[in-house]
């Protein structure tokens, strides 16, 4: 099982943004936070990198159901979703598989959320 699914799309790096944050929408996900990993990179270390987001997805439904099942899952809340444009030009779109993390959490309350989780993020990376 990948950790990740992900998908090399046609759009260019702020479409790509744009176009993710929709999908997640429709699979009821809003952005939480947003790391612009080549900014930081310039501002704290002084190096110059290719366009990189990180974008911190939730959807509060199923968030609320996995931390009344584990209360200290936050610490893998919430789902990284990340934007990168790779050396060809193209843009990768990948997202985490809550699956593959939730194997570490032994509480079989939180299979049938991660399952949910997955296929919904899985959902998103195939609509792009």
């Amino acid at each position: 099982m990948s950790y990740y699914y992900t998908k090399i799309t046609d759009y260019g790096f702020d479409e790509a943004i744009e176009k993710v944050t929709e999908e997640l929408q429709k699979e009821g996900f809003g952005i939480l936070t947003e790391i612009d990993v080549t900014a930081t990179f310039k501002k704290k270390i002084n190096v110059d990198f290719r366009p990189y987001r990180i974008l911190g997805a939730c959807n509060p439904h199923f968030a609320h159901q996995a931390i009344q099942a584990e209360e200290k899952i936050g610490t893998m809340l919430p789902c990284n979703v990340i934007v990168q444009q790779l050396d060809n030009g193209k843009v990768e779109v990948s997202a985490v598989n809550p699956m593959a993390s939730m194997m570490a959490v032994k509480n079989d309350a939180l299979e049938d959320i991660a399952t949910q989780v997955s296929n919904k993020l899985e959902n998103v990376i195939k609509q792009l």
